[in-house]
């Protein structure tokens, strides 16, 4: 009878492990911190190399977490009060400059595999409680 109550026990335990993960699995849970949390981190790191003249296109990255996404992206709504234009339009233009002003090219491979090495480990230890 002793087996069986160990194995009983065990197999609680178990199952209440699985039941965590499933937990953290959802965007509330682990998974969903760590995309913010790296989406967060990328956004402000976009936001510090962005070339700044009259800092509106600094001023429009924005980001979104939806679900198991996060996206950085220009306002397509942002205007620049000085000169009228939208920091969408000409943000692209300084991106396709190349080199240092490619802020979301350089977001990604500067600062990029940090935030997935970060994430990666935050859903780890999450999920293997």
């Amino acid at each position: 009878m002793p087996d069986i109550e160990i194995g009983l026990a065990g197999l609680q335990e178990a199952q209440d492990r699985n039941n965590r993960r499933i937990a953290n699995l959802r965007p509330t849970g682990v998974v969903g911190r760590a995309i913010r949390d790296a989406t967060a981190d990328l956004h402000r790191y976009a936001i510090s190399i962005t070339h700044v003249d009259t800092g509106s296109l600094r001023a429009s990255h924005r980001m979104a977490v939806s679900g198991a996404a996060g996206r950085i992206y220009l306002d397509p709504a942002a205007v620049n009060p000085r000169t009228g234009e939208r920091p969408a339009v000409y943000g692209i233009e300084e991106e396709e400059r190349g080199g240092s002003h490619a802020f979301y090219t350089r977001t990604r491979e500067e600062r990029g595999p940090y935030a997935l090495a970060r994430a990666k480990d935050e859903i780890r230890r999450g999920l293997y409680l």
